[in-house]
């Protein structure tokens, strides 16, 4: 294993601790009887604390020092005295342990009394302290000059593949988790409130159903059959519906086996509910109470921003139907048109479609491409074509149509909401028309017909409505963030390039391969002047790596990059 110059010197303070009979990550129990924010909060002067955590500042100042210690709810400073520490003649606890043994990033137990400073700091006097667990790896801490801030770690590369060390060095991005449990808390209330009850079902399921999506597939070696990640929990939720149930809901991770981008990620979460006995007008109105409820619990007030756009949740929301959307920012009207005469109007209007596309997929097309964009503030979309939506109740005023909206957000939809259809011939006849489409190539039809699912339409479901959010989505827009990686908190990611571990590298090519790691792929150039070597010592570096097959120049019409290998 490679270990940095940093990396070397910790392992020989561990060494050095044991030598001292200091058992660097001690098992038994540390009586913590406080934190730092109920320190701020609660403060008497005097007053005995038992606290512990990070150590995130140390300032050695001779035979009193100060530092900062981090642990939940945020930082206090520690004030180290040596005679206060070390009350006898033996004064090798301050001199040896603390100045030459602890770094930054160490856990500590500290027990203390609380004074404040001359300049008005709330501190705690170190009386005792204890080594809880030694940090062999340094944290990549930003460093403070004159108020800028250098080095800080903000690459997200590195930031969502060490989730762990992000949160420590950046505790804002704590907020946003933070947010995202109130979220689920308030919607978990507010559905517990009217009555409705929380359900779990399958994650592995037989046929993969209830959505439009391609999914994960694996194996069950003890039935001997594939199995599928879900993509929805919607079938199974109607199931429910079917048993007897008024009304259920469930949080539930899907998995969906397609791109990824700043809106997608392969593992997700969603909510789906279903209340029996009521329509899609009812659903919009609960929706618009739902979400109005949820951004004053997770941001206090109705009103979130995202990025330029000021968005306002505060109920009732616009309501335009999917005609109307079309026809208003493209001019043609879909109502009565046939398929060819559809793909023909997306053509013209510069939108790649192609034969595989069922009526469905060339209106969602041209949605998606002309008219989602415009909706900034929350707004319905109504009434879609029946082709885009097998699982949906046929219009109650046009056959042509269903009892559907999507709820709009920043140009993003973040719920989807049926009449469910409730018909098992017409649901039957409807999987067979997704069939079709699946066989003619369309890869987000499904191939399957849930004849269980069938069967249990047939034994009779009454008049339903359901309702699907995307939660990542959704607090997306009440944090202020661009990217659902910055909701997750452990995204999908790109396997991470190793070099093989007996490779010795001097201190020089460690530095390059870092600056090519964090970029996966840079220009020659741009590596060479962010390396800062001389022109002698850059040609020995990069040779270097390249003989030691850690990393490659390569030739391309952009130019030459390095990559590692």
């Amino acid at each position: 294993m490679q270990l940095s110059e940093q990396e070397v010197v910790r392992r020989e303070k561990l060494a050095k601790l044991r030598d001292l009979g200091i058992n660097p990550y001690p098992a038994d129990l540390f009586p913590i009887n406080s934190n730092s924010k109920e320190i701020k909060e609660n403060y008497i002067e005097g007053k005995q604390v038992v606290i512990a955590g990070r150590l995130m500042v140390i300032n050695i100042q001779g035979k009193a020092s100060f530092g900062q210690l981090q642990d939940g709810e945020g930082r206090i400073q520690l004030y180290f005295n040596r005679d206060e520490i070390c009350e006898g003649e033996d004064k090798s606890l301050y001199n040896n342990v603390f100045k030459k043994l602890l770094d930054l990033g160490d856990f500590v137990g500290i027990t203390g009394t609380l004074f404040t400073t001359q300049v008005g700091e709330k501190t705690v006097m170190v009386k005792s302290f204890k080594m809880l667990s030694k940090a062999l790896k340094p944290l990549p801490m930003p460093k403070v000059k004159d108020g800028v801030t250098y080095d800080a770690f903000t690459d997200p590369e590195m930031r969502y593949r060490q989730r762990y060390a992000d949160l420590v060095v950046n505790p804002h991005v704590k907020e946003v988790f933070i947010k995202r449990t109130k979220l689920f808390n308030a919607m978990r209330s507010f559905f517990n409130d009217a009555g409705y009850f929380e359900v779990e079902t399958p994650v592995l399921q037989p046929i993969p159903g209830g959505a439009a999506a391609r999914p994960f597939i694996t194996h069950h070696n003890s039935l001997d059959i594939p199995l599928y990640m879900r993509i929805a929990n919607e079938l199974y939720l109607k199931r429910l519906i079917v048993g007897g149930f008024d009304g259920v809901y469930e949080f539930s991770k899907n998995f969906r086996n397609e791109g990824m981008d700043r809106t997608h990620n392969p593992e997700f979460t969603a909510m789906e509910i279903y209340v029996s006995y009521k329509d899609y007008n009812w659903m919009m109105d609960f929706a618009e109470q739902l979400l109005e409820h949820c951004a004053i619990a997770v941001n206090g007030t109705s009103e979130a921003t995202f990025g330029e756009h000021k968005i306002d949740f505060k109920a009732p929301y616009a309501r335009v139907t999917m005609a109307d959307s079309i026809k208003h920012f493209t001019g043609f009207d879909i109502i009565g048109k046939t398929e060819d005469e559809i793909r023909e109007a997306a053509k013209s209007m510069n939108i790649p479609v192609d034969e595989t596309m069922g009526k469905g997929k060339l209106i969602d097309e041209i949605f998606g491409e002309k008219c989602e964009g415009n909706y900034i503030q929350p707004t319905f979309i109504t009434d879609y074509p029946k082709e885009m939506s097998p699982l949906c109740k046929e219009h109650r005023d046009n056959p042509e149509l269903t009892e559907r909206f999507e709820l709009m957000v920043c140009g993003k939809e973040i719920a989807n909401a049926y009449s469910e259809l409730n018909d098992p011939i017409d649901q039957r006849e409807r999987f067979e028309h997704q069939l079709k489409l699946a066989q003619k190539g369309d890869d987000e039809a499904t191939e399957f017909i849930d004849e269980d699912f069938l069967r249990a339409l047939e034994y009779g479901m009454p008049p339903t409505s359901g309702m699907g959010i995307g939660m990542d989505r959704l607090i997306m827009f009440l944090t202020n963030n661009q990217s659902i990686q910055e909701v997750l908190f452990f995204p999908q990611m790109r396997p991470e390039k190793r070099i093989a571990l007996d490779v010795e590298l001097t201190v020089e090519e460690k530095d390059l391969l870092d600056i090519i790691t964090k970029a996966e792929k840079i220009a020659l150039n741009s590596l060479k002047t962010q390396s800062g070597l001389s022109n002698k010592k850059w040609d020995k570096t990069i040779k270097g790596l390249t003989k030691k097959n850690v990393a490659k120049v390569s030739k391309t019409d952009e130019g030459l990059f390095v990559e590692i290998l």
